[in-house]
Parts: structure tokens; C-alpha cells; sequence
């Protein structure tokens, strides 16, 4: 199943991120250019980095300067997410391209990439609160707190992983049809965003 591979190559990535902890860190993506792995491992690496990044500009103690130089990484690193996102739809649409939808097939709210999209940050969420869970010198309400959480986490991933199977199973079978809807992000282009086109003049 999709939502299997998907969460293998997840928990790999945060994996191989917390052995170093380093955003600017990266060991390379470690599955052939095009595969749906490769697409799988770049995007839950640009997941985890920018949840290490949105840690950083939450510092109560940091300077102004660095908060701004943290948030256009973040700009960045949103795009960079969506552009990801955009070709894992790609892949979807290329890989059931001549499938046949029947009469009465309906669209989706989500695409499949968008629906993945959650579980990596599922995974994250995941990784992050079990940590809470262990960490020294915390209360126990505390500690008791994170399991309750962990365990609603989980059952949203199992929920979300079958909802992911079950879509693809129905684009699959003509059930259901696909679109790769482009997110037309407006305020990264200096064509579109009024501030910067308008800060040339």
C-alpha cells in the first residue's frame, strides 16, 4: 500500500535528520531521481528541516535580524514544499493517466500529494511528541499529557493512511478522478506580489 511506503520513507528521513540534528545538514536522497521514494524522501527532508527552523524563530531571545533571516527561509522552504508536493501529484497523475473514470466518478477535495503531505507532518508530529514522552526531568502530568497526545496521533495517522489507500484505490478503478491543482502562490513572485514589483520603480 502507498500509505506503507510512504511512512517507511518518512520515518527514514527522521531518522536520518536527528542522527545529526543540523538543519543545513543533508546526507543526499538515497533513491533513484523519479521514483516515488526519491519524491517521498526530498519531501519529508524539507519537512523536517522546517519544523527544526520554526523551532529557531520561536526563541523568545532572538534578535531581530536573525528572526528575519529565519523567516525567509521558512518562504523559502514553504515554496520548496509546495513545488514537491505539486510533482508527487505528477507522478499520481502520470502513473493513472489511462485510467478511464466511469460516469458517475466524483473528484476529490485533496489531491493524493496533499493528503501525504499531511501524513509527513504526521510523522514529524510523531517523532517530536514519543521524544516528549522520554524527556529527562519532566513532570509526570506532563509525560501523561504526551502519551494521551501520542496516542490520538497515531490514530490519525492510521486514519489518514486509509483514506490515502482507499483514494488511490478508487482513482485506481475509475471511482474517483485526479487533477494536479497548482497552489499559484502569489507572494514569492516578483511578478505577482505588489510589494516587490512595486519596490522596482
Amino acid at each position: 500500500m502507498i500509505s506503507a511506503i510512504c511512512s517507511r520513507v518518512f520515518e527514514e528521513v527522521i531518522g536520518h535528520y536527528h542522527q545529526h540534528n543540523v538543519i543545513d545538514y543533508h546526507p543526499g536522497n538515497p533513491y533513484a531521481p523519479g521514483s516515488l521514494e526519491y519524491l517521498l524522501y526530498a519531501k519529508c527532508w524539507i519537512d523536517t528541516a522546517q519544523w527544526h527552523m520554526e523551532d529557531e524563530i520561536r526563541n523568545p531571545a532572538i534578535e531581530p535580524a536573525a528572526a528575519l533571516t529565519w523567516k525567509r527561509r521558512i518562504d523559502r522552504s514553504n515554496q520548496e514544499r509546495t513545488d514537491i508536493v505539486e510533482e508527487l501529484d505528477n507522478y499520481f497523475f502520470e502513473k493513472y493517466k489511462d485510467i478511464t473514470p466511469v460516469e458517475s466518478a466524483r473528484i476529490n477535495t485533496e489531491s493524493p500529494a496533499w493528503a501525504i503531505d499531511r501524513l509527513s507532518i504526521l510523522a514529524l508530529k510523531i517523532y517530536h511528541m514519543h521524544e516528549e514522552t522520554l524527556r529527562a526531568g519532566a513532570s509526570e502530568t506532563h509525560l501523561e499529557q504526551c502519551r494521551r497526545k501520542l496516542a490520538v496521533l497515531l490514530q490519525q495517522r492510521d486514519d489518514l493512511s486509509l483514506a490515502i489507500d482507499e483514494l488511490l484505490e478508487d482513482i485506481q478503478k475509475g471511482d474517483r478522478y485526479m487533477k494536479v491543482y497548482l497552489q499559484m502562490k502569489m507572494y514569492n513572485d516578483p511578478e505577482l506580489n505588489p510589494v516587490l514589483y512595486n519596490s522596482k520603480k
